[in-house]
């Protein structure tokens, strides 16, 4: 009896280490849930961060501005819903991103009735020892997820320090598997 009460005890403070989560209407189609404590990011917060030529439809970030949430769309556009070559086109694009990418699942997965294509890593990005400022090398963990449909591509990505995983993991396979488009 006292082995059942300190697991039940140990569960809850495992828990209460979680954000609660609250859901976000992005748009008509689109809402993803994000920590109540998070707030939308600027334009300035996002152009500083994520240089695109687009702007996304939603971006999130802690109260300390070091971990993130976005929703976009992908300039790449799919004639039809092959998942399968779509998922070896993003593979390839994102090892392209980074100096090293470290898979930890990769795959295509139900997420409240649709298939996405899901890339959870760590990624390091090697610094540049001749710019003052930029000599360390940046470590990031991220999941991103494609939702491909004809003539559009839906993007959900969430990245933290590599350092911080631990404490982001649940919370961010959470959010991305609270997304729902209609």
């Amino acid at each position: 009896m006292p082995h059942k009460f300190l697991l039940v005890l140990s569960l809850c403070f495992l828990s209460a280490d979680q954000p609660k989560l609250m859901k976000v209407k992005v748009n008509d189609d689109i809402t993803i849930s994000v920590p109540r404590d998070w707030r939308p990011m600027d334009g300035l917060d996002f152009t500083e961060r994520y240089p695109s030529v687009r702007a996304p439809l939603a971006a999130y970030t802690n109260e300390d501005r070091t971990v993130d949430y976005s929703v976009n769309i992908s300039a790449t556009r799919w004639p039809d819903a092959n998942l399968d070559m779509a998922s070896k086109f993003f593979k390839a694009s994102v090892t392209n991103m980074f100096d090293r990418v470290t898979m930890i699942d990769e795959g295509i997965r139900e997420v409240n009735g649709r298939s996405f294509i899901f890339f959870e890593f760590e990624s390091r990005v090697n610094g540049n020892k001749n710019q003052l400022g930029n000599n360390d090398p940046v470590l990031k963990y991220t999941i991103i997820q494609y939702l491909v449909e004809p003539g559009r591509t839906l993007v959900f990505s969430f990245n933290c320090a590599k350092r911080d995983r631990e404490a982001w993991q649940k919370s961010a396979r959470a959010m991305m598997n609270s997304i729902k488009v209609k």
